[in-house]
């Protein structure tokens, strides 16, 4: 139900307006000043605002104003005496979607003018969602997968995409779930509609059944409008579940008969909704176990897996460690204003030893510190991951170890020249040293 907020001090007038919206359906307030409209604006916010332009304590500029400033989304019709035009073509220039003729011509003059600025208000919302969700969709064919357990990965999503199935995604936290669930969405045939998404464990047991499905004014306490869930956000488009198994048991079945029913109602409504959405859901756990343990529902986890895709951590496909690398500190380093940066080879070698619990988000956010902390390139000892994850292959070290021992005795020690004989950095070569417990055993020179 649309909310409406009428600003005028002749209360005979605005009793008018009130009887001819309320009898359109409509939630309607009022307010007698410029005072009274703030007042009620700082409670709630109102899907359109209708303001007198002569007010007691000031004049509907100023309403129009603070509204623009604090709700720029919701319209505002002017309300303006015979003779007063020019003012109101003047508020329109400021932002007022239309003006209101006092007194009123007629009761479908007002009711076409109300229609026509919530209508248009809805559309700007539409567009604005569907910008926000143009900016943040993923192409598949953009997205970094050389190692051949993601390029099969890949290749799945693609296959599931075009059709209405309901995927489940499970991998460890940071490998990029939500990355593959906007891939499925933008190569879907919903790609035109929103991209919803929801993260279960982030809200309360008591929020997260209003969040999902809405409510209606007065259900619970501090209630004090109609409210639309995620589930009719995403009509027509993609639903992301992210960390489905945190939901309980009450909300599991809920949740079932949408998915089979496509049919709920809102938290203290009674009546039937009916969306048309995909569902995708994600995991970080094990839904299986938690299945076998009576903590999910079975039926429920078979309706979400109809198409199972998990994503393998990072320490699985170390191919893809050195491209997402260089992407992420390419786009940090444009994105703080610096030249383009270089991850060293032994850099590089490091990275692909870390055991990276944190995954691909994790990757990210080093790479964003070596962007902040380097100027050129990025060696072994800049790195914060140097001392974990699983060491070097032991022959590999033992060969590495020896040609500095070699290059060190034909250069007498001078760690300058050997540096540059072994094609290294002067500042790779002591992190070597330090690394194996080389002491140069003649003259022990830098230069």
């Amino acid at each position: 139900m649309d909310t409406i907020l009428i600003v005028d001090d002749d209360p005979g007038f605005r009793k008018l307006l009130e009887t001819i919206l309320k009898g359109e359906g409509y939630q309607v307030e009022g307010a007698g000043s410029v005072a009274d409209a703030r007042l009620a604006g700082a409670r709630r916010k109102f899907d359109l605002v209708i303001s007198d332009l002569k007010l007691p304590d000031g004049d509907g500029i100023q309403v129009l104003r603070w509204w623009k400033e604090n709700w720029p989304d919701t319209p505002l019709l002017m309300i303006t005496a015979f003779g007063s035009v020019a003012t109101a073509v003047e508020a329109m220039k400021l932002g007022a979607a239309d003006y209101l003729s006092k007194p009123l011509a007629s009761p479908d003059e007002l009711r076409l003018l109300v229609r026509r600025a919530l209508d248009q208000r809805q559309l700007t919302e539409q567009c604005s969602l569907l910008r926000e969700e143009e900016a943040r969709r993923f192409s598949c064919g953009d997205l970094i997968a050389a190692d051949p357990k993601m390029v099969r990965l890949l290749e799945l999503a693609r296959k599931v995409a075009p059709t209405n199935a309901s995927v489940m995604i499970t991998g460890e936290s940071g490998t990029g779930k939500e990355v593959i669930a906007r891939c499925i969405h933008r190569n879907s045939q919903r790609a035109e509609r929103v991209f919803v998404a929801v993260n279960c464990a982030a809200l309360s047991p008591t929020l997260i059944e209003s969040e999902l499905f809405g409510h209606e004014k007065g259900a619970f306490t501090g209630a004090v409008a109609q409210h639309q869930g995620r589930f009719e956000r995403a009509h027509g488009g993609t639903l992301f579940l992210d960390e489905i198994g945190e939901l309980d048991t009450n909300l599991q079945a809920k949740l079932l008969r949408v998915l089979q029913e496509r049919t709920f109602e809102r938290v203290g409504g009674t009546r039937q909704i009916t969306v048309d959405v995909r569902v995708i859901a994600a995991s970080n756990r094990v839904l299986r176990e938690r299945v076998a343990a009576a903590g999910f529902r079975e039926d429920l986890f078979y309706r979400l897996n109809t198409f199972p895709i998990e994503i393998p951590p990072l320490r699985d496909r170390t191919s893809d460690i050195p491209e997402l690398a260089r992407f992420f500190l390419d786009r940090a380093a444009r994105s703080f204003g610096k030249p383009p940066l270089k991850l060293s080879p032994e850099g590089e070698q490091v990275l692909l030893a870390y055991n990276w619990p944190g995954n691909v988000r994790e990757l990210e956010n080093v790479m964003e510190r070596m962007a902040i902390l380097c100027d050129e390139t990025i060696e072994p000892d800049d790195l914060p991951v140097t001392g974990s994850g699983p060491a070097r292959p032991v022959l590999f070290k033992e060969i590495e170890r020896q040609a500095i021992i070699d290059a060190l005795d034909a250069n007498d020690g001078n760690r300058t020249r050997t540096a540059k004989q072994l094609g290294i950095s002067l500042r790779t070569l002591q992190y070597r040293l330090k690394d194996y417990g080389i002491t140069p055993s003649r003259g022990d020179t830098p230069g």
